[in-house]
Parts: C-alpha cells; sequence; structure tokens
C-alpha cells in the first residue's frame, strides 16, 4: 500500500488499476455523482480506464486522487486529493465519499489534511475548490478547512461555487485554533 499520508481516523494511498471495483461501486451510485456532473459508472471497465488514464499520471507531479480508508479497518471509504487542471492552471481539491461515509467528518478530515500536505509538501500558493450550487454539504465542507467564497460560475454546463485558499491563510486558519484533531 502506497501511503501518501494519514490523519487522525483516515489513511490516504495511491489507488492501482486493482481498485477498480472499488471506484466502480463508489461511482455507480447515483446519489454520490448527483453534483459530479458525471453519470453513474454502467461498467467496471468505466472505472480501470478512469484510474488509468486521469488519476495515475497526476501521480507524477506529486498531484492526484487518493483512496481514502479508514486506519481501523483499511475500508475504502472514497477518495480526495489535489488534481492539477492544466487548462486553466488550477490546482483543484476535490473528494468524493460513498454514501454510508457521509456526516461524520471524514471529508473534512481528509481535504484539511490535503490541503495540510499540498502545502507543506508540494509548496503549492493556492488551492481551489470547486462545488455544484446545490451541493450544501460540499460547501460546507470547504468553509470548514478556510476555504473562502469567491464567485460562481459554469463548468461544463452545471453552475458551481469556487472558493479557494492560499498557503498563507492555510497556515493563519491552523494557528487560529482550527486544530487538524477535530475536523467533524
Amino acid at each position: 500500500m502506497d501511503i501518501i499520508f494519514d490523519t487522525p481516523r483516515l489513511l490516504l494511498r495511491r489507488f492501482t488499476e486493482q481498485d477498480a471495483s472499488l471506484i466502480f461501486k463508489l461511482n455507480s451510485n447515483p446519489e454520490v455523482v448527483k453534483y459530479v456532473h458525471e453519470r453513474p459508472f454502467q461498467h467496471e471497465e468505466d472505472a480501470t480506464s478512469l484510474i488509468r488514464d486521469i488519476i495515475i499520471p497526476q501521480y507524477t507531479i506529486q498531484l492526484g486522487r487518493w483512496a481514502v480508508v479508514l486506519k481501523e479497518n483499511e475500508e475504502f471509504i472514497g477518495w480526495c486529493g489535489l488534481k492539477k487542471l492544466a487548462a486553466e492552471n488550477i490546482i483543484d481539491l476535490g473528494y468524493r465519499l460513498r454514501q454510508e461515509a457521509w456526516g461524520q467528518g471524514y471529508a473534512t478530515e481528509a481535504a484539511l489534511f490535503t490541503l495540510k500536505y499540498g502545502f507543506q509538501n508540494i509548496n503549492l500558493d493556492w488551492v481551489e475548490g470547486r462545488v455544484h450550487v446545490e451541493n450544501i454539504a460540499s460547501q460546507k465542507v470547504l468553509e470548514k478547512i478556510g476555504m473562502t467564497y469567491q464567485t460562481e460560475d459554469f463548468i461544463d454546463g452545471c453552475p458551481v461555487k469556487i472558493y479557494k485558499i492560499s498557503s498563507k491563510f492555510f497556515y493563519d486558519f491552523v494557528k487560529k485554533g482550527n486544530n487538524m484533531r477535530n475536523t467533524s
């Protein structure tokens, strides 16, 4: 297991093509992909292609979507990570969790430590998060980790809110008592 980092409750590791069944199960749930401008997967080959063609290439630049597993039992609950959107020269924070993992603070925990990794280990200056305007739960996650609302836009024909955070603001946010241990 190629672990990128851990949090109090989670391990974040690189995906391999052998994880296709996990991604397929995650992305075949219509509720999970409701706000992400994607259709539910119909075939496991869709997951294999996603891992091979989109996720793994980002690992060569120290970025990527990483599998999120519970420390206590190594159960896969979703993914979180940083992705370079080359056309826009943006580093995008993204996360997606199995429905059974919603509402337990896992997205906030994974996203907060992903920002920490990006700013400390990769020396990023800015990270952006994009969320569908109707996805209130995801907007709250971005706000809990210190990201600030910037504007609304249309991406892939869908209305989104754009949030950003700089490395300086992130460190100030953490210093002001936004404890890396209390993420729920």
